[in-house]
């Protein structure tokens, strides 16, 4: 019996704040190195120099008077940015793509979190990741309150929102969760950050290895 790798996997991380997405997700990435398979890490907003630019615009807590219009919009000119210049060139290559967040995240916090209507986010990200979709999602799933006191010290201008609007966060990722079980799989933060990834490597070998006769 052998292992078969699945060609171009895209692998992306969601979660409230302070969750450890970055930690889990380079643990990810070192993981699968090590297996020597082709890998490629993003983080978004960023992964290009243009949309590292506008990922400084986004979070800097001075900007106060951005709009929850141009913010979502200014996420999705990162997105397409990076869709368009890394992930389609890496997946018609047969890489696997980690990405510490994507489109999820553009719904829940600018569309639950701000009201902004969901419908139009979708179609408006339809376009800007031409129509690329994670083919499988690991949402972290901690306490809010555990996940903000982490942040506490050293809060971005999304950090800085109310409880409440973290709130409508997190409960518009189980409710994306909940309409596709199949993609996004939750994963309860443990203590121990090592029997996190172990749960978290579980779900992606079962997902990338298929037996072979």
């Amino acid at each position: 019996m052998g292992k078969k790798i699945m060609k171009g996997k895209f692998i992306t991380f969601e979660g409230s704040e302070g969750c450890g997405k970055s930690t889990q997700s380079k643990l990810l990435y070192q993981y699968l190195r090590r297996s020597d398979l082709k890998v490629i890490y993003l983080r978004e907003p960023g992964g290009t120099k243009v949309g590292e630019k506008i990922r400084k615009i986004l979070l800097d807590s001075k900007n106060d008077s951005i709009t929850p219009m141009t913010e979502m919009l200014l996420y999705m000119a990162a997105r397409a940015q990076v869709v368009n210049e890394i992930i389609v060139p890496a997946l018609k290559k047969g890489r696997i793509i980690i990405c510490d967040r994507f489109l999820d995240s553009t719904i829940a916090y600018q569309g639950y979190g701000l009201g902004i209507d969901i419908k139009f986010i979708k179609c408006v990200g339809e376009f800007a990741t031409s129509g690329i979709k994670p083919d499988l999602t690991i949402f972290l799933d901690l306490p809010l309150k555990k996940g903000l006191r982490h942040r506490q010290y050293s809060k971005d201008r999304i950090e800085k929102r109310s409880l409440v609007y973290h709130s409508r966060v997190l409960e518009g990722y189980l409710k994306l969760a909940h309409l596709e079980p199949e993609r996004i799989k939750i994963v309860k933060v443990n203590k121990d950050k090592i029997k996190t990834q172990s749960e978290i490597r579980k779900l992606v070998d079962k997902f990338l290895w298929c037996r072979k006769a």
